[in-house]
Order: C-alpha cells, then structure tokens, then sequence
C-alpha cells in the first residue's frame, strides 16, 4: 500500500501545482499552459495508475477500499501541509517519486 500512497500524494501534488494559486506558491512563477495541462495529466495519471498496486496487494474487492483509505489520506495529508508548510509539501511528493520504485520491488 506504501507504492500507492506515494503515487496519491504525487497526483495530487501535480493536480496541485496545475492550478495558478499553488504554482506561484511553490515555485514563484505562473504555470505556462502547456505545463498546466502536463501537470494536470501526470495528476489524474497518477491517481488512476495508483489502483494497480492496491488491487494487486489485497485483491479487487479489498484493495479498492484500501485505494479509497489511502487517496484520502494522501490528500488529507497535502491539505494539512499546504497552508502550514508548503515547501515540504513538495519536497514529500519528489521524494515519493524517487522513492516509488524501491516501493514497486518491495511489493514484489
């Protein structure tokens, strides 16, 4: 479940940063269209991809729960750290990116 933690909270981080408010927050600058539209496709991308590793661990009709527990987890989490702490905010989902493949081979 950890890989499709991690893979929530970066979806919704990129879903995030699509948006011109969070972009200029974070980064300091206004999100180009093509990047907005990058950023929101890596988001849903993400999300939906993120089904996989849950369905794959507990089976369809646990692992959709599961999946369901943890996406609102993962944006309870960025809720909570985007007024407070934006900054680990986006450091917490690049290194949920970098860390999503050890996640992948643990699963193994």
């Amino acid at each position: 479940m950890l890989l499709a933690l991690l893979m929530c909270y970066a979806g919704f981080t990129a879903l995030c940063l699509s948006t011109d408010r969070h972009h200029g927050e974070l980064l300091r600058s206004k999100p180009s269209p093509q990047r907005r539209l990058a950023l929101r496709g890596a988001g849903w991308l993400l999300l939906i991809v993120s089904i996989w590793p849950a369905v794959t661990v507990a089976g369809w009709s646990q692992g959709l729960v599961e999946w369901c527990a943890v996406l609102m987890l993962s944006a309870l989490l960025l809720v909570l750290l985007l007024p407070y702490r934006p900054r680990l905010a986006l450091i917490l989902a690049g290194v949920g990116l970098l860390a999503s493949p050890v996640a992948a081979f643990a699963t193994l």
